[in-house]
């Protein structure tokens, strides 16, 4: 059975920011007030700042106007693939069990449109039948192709035994690229740790449960209806796949995605709500709890190019965030796995093209609202 693109929710426009890479441009979209500069030096080199300016009085010379950062792809469209992985080193093996390897647990690609107005955000299911190609890995040797394996193998394809989070991030790349006939230009890895503390920066994030939730295998045990999720728990709810609630009862990775989706609309809603991205007291153990959790490709790899970046989103209308999954079939020669459907060409077109994913709604001589959406 063909399973349709999944589409976010629009109950309200707080909750339109799509996944953790929205979160990161957002929550290192700083506002270019004075001193931002020193915050930003404080967050990537580590360096202990004195409040020297707090003896200094106000009878000085004027200051010299801040540069604003800047957005080094101006002009022209960028895509950005992200990936959570489950890599098990230091403090993500008491997370989450001490196993060996590591594979991309979330895959996303964020494509931001040459003009800065729309953020697209597509999720691609973990368990997709694809080929994976050659890929270099640390030492300079190559892997063999392999012919439909599970997309998440192509990080621990590239990992190696060195568990190289740069090469994971390369071959996933590379297998995405030959899947898709897309080019990305950027990447950011995730690790699970990061995700926890970030949350537990924001002091845990709000949630409604329509019910009850267990799962033993991802240790998640939380009952229905409103709360906060502080870090570990958001952690679990994101990685959970069995148990009863909330679809768990599927197995199904597609449902598992619909689940974080939830999680990250949550999240969004709670960083719009607070002052996070105006005060510095605020907003500097959250950046310090990102960048710390992150692996960035070199293009992104500096807080103040990421920011440059970030501010030049800062208008995008929320109701043109709108995440779709790649359209997927049940696989006919691997059962538990599934395969893109034809509708994803049509997808990646429109994203190749710098085109929005769902056509503009129109209204129908009856006055009824009417809009397509690619892949449905």
């Amino acid at each position: 059975m063909t399973k349709p693109v999944r589409h976010a929710r629009r109950p309200r426009a707080s909750r339109r920011v799509a996944r953790t890479a929205a979160i990161t441009v957002g929550v290192l979209a700083l506002s270019g007030t004075t001193g931002a500069a020193a915050l930003y030096a404080q967050v990537q080199g580590g360096i202990d700042v004195a409040d020297v300016d707090q003896f200094l009085g106000d009878d000085r010379p004027a200051a010299a106007e801040e540069a604003a950062p800047v957005d080094g792809y101006a002009g022209r469209p960028i895509n950005i693939l992200v990936m959570g992985t489950d890599v098990r080193d230091g403090e993500n093996a008491a997370l989450a069990g001490d196993v060996d390897g590591m594979r991309s647990d979330t895959t996303l690609l964020v494509h931001l449109s040459a003009d800065r107005s729309r953020v697209d955000v597509v999720s691609i299911p973990r368990d997709s039948l694809v080929d994976i190609p050659s890929c270099t890995l640390e030492d300079g040797s190559t892997t063999d192709p392999r012919a439909s394996h599970m997309f998440n193998e192509a990080f621990q394809v590239g990992a190696g035994t060195t568990q190289n989070l740069a090469a994971a991030a390369a071959c996933t790349r590379l297998t995405f690229e030959q899947a898709s006939g897309l080019r990305t230009d950027e990447s950011i890895v995730v690790k699970m740790d990061g995700v926890r503390d970030v949350i537990d920066a924001l002091g845990g994030v709000p949630i409604d449960l329509p019910e009850a939730m267990d799962s033993p295998k991802a240790g998640l045990d939380v009952p229905a209806g409103q709360q906060v999720f502080d870090g570990t728990t958001a952690l679990a709810f994101l990685r959970a796949r069995t148990g009863t609630g909330n679809g768990l009862e599927m197995g199904s990775d597609l449902a598992r995605i619909e689940r974080q989706q939830q999680l990250i609309d949550a999240l969004a809603a709670q960083v719009q709500s607070t002052n996070l991205l105006t005060d510095a007291g605020t907003l500097l153990p959250v950046l310090t709890s990102v960048t710390r959790s992150l692996s960035i490709s070199s293009g992104l790899a500096d807080v103040r190019d990421l920011a440059g970046l970030a501010l030049t989103l800062r208008d995008v209308d929320p109701a043109t965030l709108s995440p779709v999954t790649v359209p997927v079939i049940d696989s006919p020669v691997e059962a538990g796995r599934v395969e893109w459907t034809a509708a994803a060409d049509d997808l990646w077109a429109r994203i190749a093209a710098d085109q929005p994913l769902t056509d503009a709604a129109t209204t129908d001589p009856t006055g009824a609202a009417t809009g397509a959406a690619t892949g449905a």
